[in-house]
Parts: structure tokens; sequence; C-alpha cells
């Protein structure tokens, strides 16, 4: 048995300012796009890129992700009271962003992004689905040193109590999913775009494979409160995982009609 750490979620303290663990994860995540695909750019096929690009490409998507992720958060989660609170809605440094919101505000930034550079949207989506994963499992990493999204109480003889919430053994749900959407989809895609595909397999393989290990990770998560399980048992995190991996297997079928 162990019990979380009770880290300070504030890195560095400078003064009345701060700078918190969780920024400190965004920043790693924007770093790892920058340094992978520049070696993308330098070490493997792929025709349209330049390294300014890139750098373009992080702002577009960085916008993406957290104008997304926010209004994903309100729309998906929370939506009864941040229509009662709309002031709420720019509350950012509160906490409550959504992955499936921030991944649709990526698509749309890439779409433009695209169209800026005359590249196909979906050769886009290919090139920065392999670089997006390390910045998922530093979010999740973040998640576990703040001590929020714990997981389900285990009957099992392995887990952590997490004492801002009670006393009882509960899974270390930050930590498996860093190792899933992190460290083990990093892998795969990594490995997977080390040769040409065809147009969309890359991004497809990204969607099935966050789709699949945040449904099964989602087990041992805890439901967030205000929402609890949903309809056949499922979390609203599956629910939204669910069409990403339908969407993937359609995207990977027609891939080599593309």
């Amino acid at each position: 048995m162990f019990v979380h750490p009770q880290f300070d979620p504030i890195a560095i303290h400078l003064g009345s300012f701060g700078i918190h663990w969780y920024g400190l994860m965004y920043l790693t995540g924007f770093l790892a796009f920058l340094a992978l695909g520049k070696w993308q750019i330098t070490h493997r096929t792929w025709h349209g890129w330049t390294v300014p690009m890139l750098d373009d490409a992080l702002f577009f998507g960085a916008l993406g992700v957290i104008l997304g992720g926010r209004l994903g958060y309100v729309l998906f989660y929370q939506l009864d009271y941040f229509m009662q609170h709309p002031a709420q809605i720019l509350a950012v440094w509160q906490g409550g962003m959504s992955f499936h919101g921030g991944l649709l505000g990526v698509l749309l930034a890439m779409g433009l992004f695209a169209n800026k550079y005359q590249l196909k949207w979906i050769s886009v989506m290919d090139f920065i689905a392999p670089l997006v994963p390390i910045g998922l499992g530093a979010g999740r990493l973040g998640n576990f040193i703040n001590g929020e999204l714990w997981g389900r109480v285990t009957n099992t003889d392995y887990g952590m109590v997490f004492p801002q919430v009670d006393g009882l053994l509960r899974h270390p749900s930050q930590l498996y999913e860093f190792a899933l959407e992190g460290i083990f989809l990093f892998l795969l895609l990594w490995i997977y775009s080390a040769k040409a595909r065809a147009p969309g397999r890359i991004a497809a393989l990204f969607l099935i494979g966050y789709g699949s290990v945040r449904f099964i990770a989602e087990y041992t998560r805890e439901p967030d409160s205000y929402l609890g399980l949903l309809s056949m048992g499922f979390s609203m995190g599956q629910w939204l995982s669910l069409p990403m991996v339908l969407i993937g297997i359609a995207l990977w079928v027609t891939a080599p009609k593309r």
C-alpha cells in the first residue's frame, strides 16, 4: 500500500507568484512536440514540411488544445453549471480541461494550418500524431502530482491512499493513464510511423490507440461526482472515446484508397 505524497501543486515559488507543476507539464508537451517534430523532418521523409513550419504548427495546435479543451469541458462535463455561471468559463486557472474537446480543437486548428501551407489535412494529422502522446503522458503526471482525477476503490492488495479524498485504497489511475496514453501510445505510433504509410493510417492508429486505452483506463478511474456513471455503466470519458475508435477504424480501412 502506498500513500499519495501530497505534492505542492506549485513547483517554483517566486514571492507571491508561483509556477505550477501542471503548467510545466504543458510546457513539457510543447517542447517534446518541437523536438520530435524536428527529428521527423530531418530524419524521415515528410514532403512539404520545414522546421519553421513546425513552430507555426505548435502555435495553431496550442490554441486548439487550450480553447477546445476548455470548451469541451464546459459542454461535455458541466454545461448546466457554466450556463448559470458563464463568467467562470474563462477561469481556466481553476482547472477543467477535456482531452476530447482539445482533440476537436486541434483538428480544426490543423485544418487552418493545412490551408495556410497548402497541405493535405490528413497528412498534417499523420505528421503530428506521433508527437502528441508525450504531452498526454506529461498531463497525466501533472494530474498525479496535483492529486486529482484519482482512481476507484480497489479490493486488490495494491493501490494508493489519497488522503485528500479518504482513507480507502484506490487505483492510482493517473499513473495507469501516464503509462498507457503516454509511454505505450508514443512507442506504438513512433515505431509505426518510421516507414511510409497510406495517408490517414498513422492518424487512424492514434484514434484507435488512444480511444482504446482511455476506455480501458476509465474502469479504474473514479467517475466525476457531478456526472457519475452514465448509460450502460460507462463514464463520460468512455462514451467520448468510443467514437474515436469507430472513426479510427473507418479511417484505417479507407486509407489505402486515399
